[in-house]
């Protein structure tokens, strides 16, 4: 099974004290350390897995410049046979719909039998998965957190669901699933993986490339324009209870009854 993942570079927020720019309209990026999107990896460890059962070959692709190859390569280390960078000026400023636009253009000229996302990156607007699928006309199923293969034409898929419940689906091949956070252990990846895929060359595509009209992606193309960031305002620090578990109850069933919840 010929499998592409869809990978983002994003901020570490584990790494980064982020602060808001002088604008309002984003964090400022400068000197900001870098990694995988975390679902992202999810979804090259669970491709990896199923390449494992079945055989085939795990693509990594992302949108973004010659920075980014940094994580392609990490993915490779990971296991991945070959990392895919989709690469022009012209991309910069897309908001969802345009990165589905240059990721659809690039599989229209490979062959996929399943591609994969994380089910959000940092923007947190989960978007691209679904809209990608819209674009090629596949099917598509968003917070995935198993994958079984039946028969090389359909997968059985479980999906994350409200109330913790789940739900299982049969989907036919091509499709794209957006990978829930938790369906597998992605591995370690070590210095010495890292080293032996430094050398090896990451293709770059461009808009013409890949067949992109310019005005379909980046600023010309966005539909969607981020406006403001902001903090929102703290408020009133929790109230600390002093006593033994049976003072606390009743001390929390008074304060509850005085701000009128309980009769």
């Amino acid at each position: 099974m010929e499998i592409l993942v869809c990978i983002k570079r994003v901020p570490d927020t584990s790494e980064n004290e982020l602060q808001l720019n002088t604008g309002g309209n984003d964090i400022e990026r400068d000197d900001l350390v870098y990694s995988i999107n975390e679902p992202d990896n999810y979804a090259v460890e669970e491709a990896l897995q199923i390449v494992a059962r079945t055989g085939g070959n795990v693509t990594v692709a992302t949108v973004g410049g010659e920075d980014d190859e940094e994580v392609l390569r990490r993915e490779m280390a990971m296991g991945a046979k070959q990392g895919v960078l989709l690469s022009d000026e012209a991309f910069n400023g897309s908001d969802g719909k345009g990165i589905a636009t240059i990721l659809k253009s690039y599989v229209e000229k490979n062959h996929y039998d399943l591609i994969l996302t994380g089910v959000q990156a940092d923007d947190g607007a989960a978007q691209v998965g679904g809209m990608l699928a819209a674009l090629l006309d596949y099917p598509f199923a968003s917070l995935v957190n198993s994958i079984e293969v039946v028969d090389g034409q359909k997968l059985r898929i479980g999906r994350e669901i409200e109330g913790g419940n789940k739900e299982v689906n049969e989907i036919d091949l091509p499709c794209v699933l957006s990978i829930q956070t938790g369906i597998n252990e992605p591995r370690y990846v070590g210095m010495k993986g890292i080293r032996q895929v430094a050398s090896i060359e990451i293709p770059a595509l461009s808009a013409s490339d890949l067949g992109v009209a310019e005005a379909t992606v980046g600023e010309a193309g966005a539909k969607v324009t981020r406006i403001d960031y902001f903090v929102p305002a703290l408020g009133k620090g929790a109230e600390i209870l002093q006593g033994g578990r049976e003072e606390n109850v009743e001390k929390v069933i008074e304060l509850v009854k005085a701000r009128g919840g309980v009769n």
